[in-house]
């Protein structure tokens, strides 16, 4: 495993990210202690997880399996850098009660507590914001954070999902008060979804932010969709399957798998990589449901990818180029 700084901090992390969220929904608990054994024993030492995950009636179930994991032992806890994230509507009675989501100081107060409950743990190295918060100003965010901090609840402060103007703007407000602000994005970023480059990107570098893509396969399009289809394999639903009806789409997945296949590299490992020579970028987000799919996103961290490859992955998705001449002259 190769590792690289998360952002301008001191902390290593490794260049996969294990996201979590099939976690429960997907995979059972036993599963996901194996593929987080395996995880760790590979080097991946990043793990990402939300509040949220297991969803519907089981939001935090995720959490939980995490948790029965680190209690097993072993080290695991000490050996991870654990990420988590607040936002979502964490009620337990099913009802969407006020205060139980977004980001005052109650909510972060009452969720972070929540959180290491269930990962029976007692800290959180990188506590991250799910979402921006429209009503909430980044003083009071700050303020909260400042408490959790002093209490040794969390280490580092991250964001998800947020434009760059708000990267700046959470950034500006804690320069302001003396605290370190953010220092990581979660975006949404792959070689067919390259808006974050205009905005996001550019923010997350000037102020030392470090970048996680997620849906790096972009809901599997990038993942061998359309040969799978050949082979009689059932693709999958959702993003993939709805954007392949369009023409357009089809036929640049169709050139994708068609110039990866004539140089013998797998789909799904070469958006992984391509993903790690991009500029800014700490480690892509890995949602492996089984040992396999792990096992094919860590070839990917050893996958080099030739200047004529890189070429004609830009030529078949091209990026919006550089801000702000993308969107101005």
């Amino acid at each position: 495993m190769k590792y690289t700084q998360l952002g301008r901090t001191g902390l290593k992390v490794s260049r996969l990210v294990l996201g979590t969220m099939n976690f429960g929904p997907q995979t059972n608990e036993a599963d996901s202690h194996a593929i987080m054994d395996a995880a760790l024993a590979s080097g991946i030492n990043y793990f990402d997880t939300a509040n949220v995950y297991g969803w519907g009636d089981n939001k935090g179930r995720t959490e939980e399996i995490i948790g029965t994991w680190f209690a097993s032992g072993g080290g695991r806890r000490d050996k991870t850098v654990l990420a988590t994230k607040v936002y979502g509507n964490m009620a337990g009675d099913g009802q969407p009660w006020p205060n139980h989501d977004r980001l005052s100081a109650v909510n972060i107060r009452r969720a972070v507590d929540a959180s290491l409950k269930r990962l029976q743990t007692d800290y959180i190295d990188i506590y991250q914001f799910h979402h921006i918060d429209r009503r909430t100003p980044f003083e009071e965010i700050w303020q909260a954070i400042d408490v959790l901090v002093r209490q040794g609840k969390i280490l580092y402060a991250g964001s998800s999902n947020f434009p760059g103007y708000k990267i700046a703007q959470a950034n500006e407000t804690a320069a302001r008060h003396g605290r370190v602000g953010l220092v990581s994005e979660q975006c949404l970023y792959n070689l067919a979804e390259r808006r974050a480059e205009m905005e996001v990107i550019p923010a997350a570098q000037e102020y030392g932010l470090g970048v996680i893509p997620w849906s790096p396969l972009n809901g599997g399009l990038l993942g061998g969709v359309l040969k799978k289809e050949s082979e009689g394999k059932r693709r999958k639903d959702g993003r993939s399957a709805s954007a392949l009806e369009n023409t357009k789409v089809r036929d640049q997945v169709q050139a994708y798998e068609d110039l990866l296949g004539k140089h013998g590299i797998e789909p799904g490992e070469a958006a992984l990589a391509w993903l790690l020579t991009r500029p800014g970028v700490t480690g892509p987000i890995v949602g492996p449901r089984t040992k396999e799919q792990l096992d094919s996103a860590l070839r990917a961290v050893e996958l080099e990818l030739g200047d004529d490859v890189l070429a004609s992955l830009d030529e078949i998705f091209p990026g919006p180029g550089p801000s702000p001449e993308a969107f101005a002259w």
